[in-house]
């Protein structure tokens, strides 16, 4: 809750969506950025083509992030939809038609499996709705159980292949798959696919030492970079300053005194060598 900026008391008093009016607030105050993707977050959806309540750990429906973006002129609304629910389609053209600008996932742990043949019609419908897909890459630890084999960047050829524009979160860091890993299985795909992006989210954490220099100097990287913040855990503990050596220590007091955290999280990327085009591009994508 404190990485939110809010407190219990708050939320048993205002409700869920004072989250999103904090975000907004602190947003406003940001001298570096001007608008947020907020993110729903669909379910595991279970052989009836319903919700599966007892195996999906953390649940934000799209009406309630698009009802939050919808009051505030700097969020923008990121839709979820589990493509094996039985009415993934229409849940899709809502979410475009209340505003959506992409489709998050998380294969891992809403046991999507981005290679499912199955899915060709609902990724022509992302194609013909005009909806990129954010979907996560590489190891997966934020929940108490994940398929990590559904975040291997390899996965997602097939939709590549039909057309959708596809944000590999995290450039599928911290996991190797089938000996080999995975910012160099991603690698190869960019080679192969100019819809193919990554983002430079939770790079800055401890526990990724090394993933955002990677991220940097990968040549098939280049021009492919979307910014992106893994908010709000750029508010805690897991990013700061003073893990990194690349910093000198002007720039680490300078980080560290700037109280705002999205423009925190903006010049210790700059300082750590992000070039502006990649804080443009998101910009332009969405």
């Amino acid at each position: 809750m404190r990485s939110f900026g809010v407190s219990r008391k708050e939320l048993e008093e205002k409700g869920d969506a004072v989250v999103g009016d904090k975000i907004s607030e602190s947003l406003a105050r940001s001298h570096y950025v001007s608008k947020a993707v907020l993110l729903a977050l669909d379910g595991v959806i279970g052989p009836d083509g319903q919700l599966d309540t007892n195996r999906t750990e953390v649940y934000v429906p799209n009406e309630f992030v698009a009802e939050i973006a919808a009051r505030h002129t700097n969020l923008l609304f990121g839709a979820s939809v589990n493509p094996y629910r039985s009415d993934a389609i229409e849940r899709l053209e809502w979410a475009k038609a209340h505003g959506a600008v992409l489709v998050k996932w998380i294969p891992p742990i809403m046991h999507i499996d981005p290679d499912d043949p199955h899915l060709v019609p609902f990724y022509r419908k992302m194609v013909e709705l005009n909806l990129p897909l954010l979907s996560h890459t590489g190891k997966e630890r934020s929940f108490s159980r994940a398929d990590e084999d559904f975040g291997d960047p390899d996965k997602l050829r097939l939709p590549l292949s039909v057309g959708v524009t596809v944000v590999a979160a995290h450039i599928a860091s911290s996991e190797s798959y089938h000996g080999e890993r995975g910012p160099d299985r991603l690698a190869r795909l960019m080679r192969e696919y100019p819809n193919l992006y990554t983002d430079i989210s939770a790079l800055t954490q401890v526990n990724r030492h090394g993933s955002l220099k990677e991220a940097l100097t990968k040549p098939e990287f280049s021009g492919r970079l979307i910014y992106g913040t893994d908010f709000p855990l750029i508010n805690t503990a897991l990013v700061s300053p003073w893990y990194s050596f690349r910093l000198s220590l002007r720039e680490k007091f300078a980080i560290w005194r700037t109280k705002n955290p999205w423009d925190r999280d903006v010049l210790m990327k700059h300082d750590l060598g992000v070039p502006t085009e990649t804080f443009e591009r998101s910009g332009r994508m969405f």
